[in-house]
């Protein structure tokens, strides 16, 4: 007997330990004072309730008005007790603390099998040290080149659009169906890459090119139509993933393999091209990220320890792929959605961006890069082209939430009152605790569109908002115009500036061109890592946004 019972202990230890863990410690968890939905079986969990954009907003509302803006939410398990904060003071304290609230370890796994370590996935001191690096590249002054490759990207779209459309006087109609998300895509992705690192994808009119293909096998092949069965397996059991692989986890493997070879190389050359200039005494005047973020990796004020390797370098051209031009393309897609839906509005912007066209030119590729330049500056200073740009991204924000996970326990300040679990309001209490190891859900969407800030209208496009903003909307103004969507803090979006000189030369360039409508097809939000659009009961074909369009003819 004695025998059965050593042999046997281990195992009655371990299921002991698990046991606790699962059943008798989150029964403890201080977190479950705060109120929340119910759960109505024990693997239940509310994970779809806030994740998916299609009902997100009225989520939001019923768990304000029910449970106050500090609510505990199920994850995975009844182990997984989770805090999806509503409250901006709250929100504020926790993007500002990255030491206490990092990205969890499962998330920061996930981008790192697919871009690398960069400064998506880093914490603590190797992300400050890639930051550090990189934010020169981000300078004004080196943005003035993007200008001129925006634009001429711009004119191709353009002109790969009119190709697509019907010959004048044909009787056919005027209109094509093309989907402006594929195509935005590709534009972006040539933009990111000439302004990236001085490589030409060309992927408007070919998309043959390897580099292309694999980044775009990997964004949308793995991340839009990879199984959650799959991702859940290659963060907990990555052995077991890619001992049997499959289509998805042998896509990432040549996506990596080709990623690594051409983007490495070209790493290489422009470091041979900087020591060649060193030599010479004539320096090279690279203007794209990746010279400048070689020559701010080596600058002389620069401390040793402060410099980042090469495989850093890459990973973080991989996230400057990933964030500039998927974010990009999606605003821009959305914003011509929303265009399309509200011709009224197009009408307005189209004539505020005809009343900066450059006089005697009668096509824009005619334009010097003075010209390109002093166009640039005009569409700065447009108010509806401005206000257009800020209601899209405040709507449909790209990004729709993260995560972060508390490495300690933390007391938690709050703007409104804390309310019980019981329903009742303790109207004193203005804080709350948050043990070590809870995920935080900070939903990006949920601030861009409380009504409480923004009016009842907040989930309405409405952009002449901007001209008149709540005094809640002024209180946060967060890292860009009081809305999220380039975050907030010291993981802050680095490529703001980057964005929005993007975005706004190709809206000029497409809206003096075209005019936008809609199809018949029903267009849905899905949140794949950053809120994507589909057709309706079509989302195995992949993300699309189709529209009609049609060349614009001045009256």
């Amino acid at each position: 007997m004695s025998l059965i019972l050593y042999v046997l202990s281990p195992f009655l230890a371990v299921f002991l330990y698990i046991f606790y863990q699962l059943v008798v410690a989150p029964r403890f968890n201080v977190l479950r004072k705060l109120p929340g939905p119910p759960v109505p079986t024990w693997f239940g969990n509310h994970l779809q309730h806030v994740l998916n954009p299609t009902v997100t907003p009225k989520v939001y509302d019923i768990f304000v008005k029910r449970y106050g803006r500090s609510v505990r939410i199920r994850g995975l398990g009844p182990w997984d007790e989770r805090l999806l904060t509503l409250d901006p003071v709250s929100l504020t304290h926790i993007v500002k603390n990255t030491a206490v609230y990092e990205k969890p370890w499962q998330s920061r796994a996930l981008i790192t099998s697919l871009i690398g370590c960069g400064m998506l996935s880093a914490e603590g001191q190797v992300h400050k040290r890639q930051r550090r690096v990189a934010l020169p590249a981000f300078s004004g002054q080196n943005m003035r080149s993007l200008v001129d490759i925006a634009f001429k990207k711009g004119i191709e779209l353009r002109d790969a659009w009119v190709d697509l459309l019907p010959a004048a006087g044909s009787e056919t109609t005027s209109a094509a169906r093309i989907d402006v998300c594929q195509f935005l895509s590709r534009v972006t992705f040539d933009v990111v890459g000439l302004a990236g690192f001085d490589y030409s994808f060309n992927s408007i009119r070919d998309e043959t090119n390897e580099l292309f293909v694999a980044y775009r096998d990997m964004f949308e092949v793995a991340i839009s139509q990879g199984s959650a069965f799959r991702t859940l397996l290659s963060i907990y059991l990555p052995r077991i993933n890619r001992l049997f692989p499959d289509k998805t986890v042998r896509t990432l493997d040549r996506c990596r393999e080709v990623i690594h070879r051409v983007a490495g190389s070209l790493i290489q050359d422009k470091k041979q091209k900087i020591a060649e200039g060193e030599k010479s005494g004539d320096p090279y005047d690279g203007k794209d990220l990746l010279t400048l973020l070689l020559k701010s990796n080596t600058a002389t004020d620069l401390p040793p320890e402060h410099r980042i390797s090469d495989d850093d370098i890459l990973n973080n051209i991989n996230t400057f792929m990933f964030a500039g031009s998927d974010t990009s393309s999606l605003s821009m897609t959305w914003t011509l959605f929303l265009l399309a839906q509200h011709p009224e509005i197009q009408d307005r912007l189209r004539a505020e961006l005809l009343s900066v066209a450059p006089e005697g030119i009668r096509d824009l590729s005619e334009l010097t890069e003075d010209q390109v330049q002093s166009l640039h500056n005009a569409l700065s200073a447009l108010p509806l082209l401005h206000n257009v740009t800020r209601e899209s991204l405040r709507l449909i924000p790209p990004l729709h939430s993260t995560l972060r996970v508390a490495t300690q326990d933390d007391e938690v300040p709050t703007l409104y009152p804390v309310h019980n679990r019981d329903g009742t309001v303790n109207e004193g209490k203005h804080s709350f605790t948050v043990p070590r190891g809870t995920f935080v859900h900070l939903s990006v969407e949920a601030f861009n569109l409380d009504k409480a800030v923004w009016g009842e209208d907040a989930w309405e496009f409405n952009p002449d908002r901007w001209d008149n903003l709540p005094e809640a909307a002024q209180r946060y103004p967060w890292h860009f115009s009081s809305i999220l969507s380039f975050s907030a803090g010291p993981r802050a979006c680095p490529g703001l500036r980057f964005a929005l000189i993007e975005i706004k030369t190709i809206y000029y360039i497409l809206l003096t061109n075209f005019v936008f409508r809609q199809t018949e097809d029903e267009i849905t939000r899905h949140n794949v890592v950053l809120t994507r659009p589909y057709l309706r009961g079509k989302f195995k074909d992949g993300t699309q946004c189709p529209l009609l369009v049609s060349r614009f003819t001045p009256s």
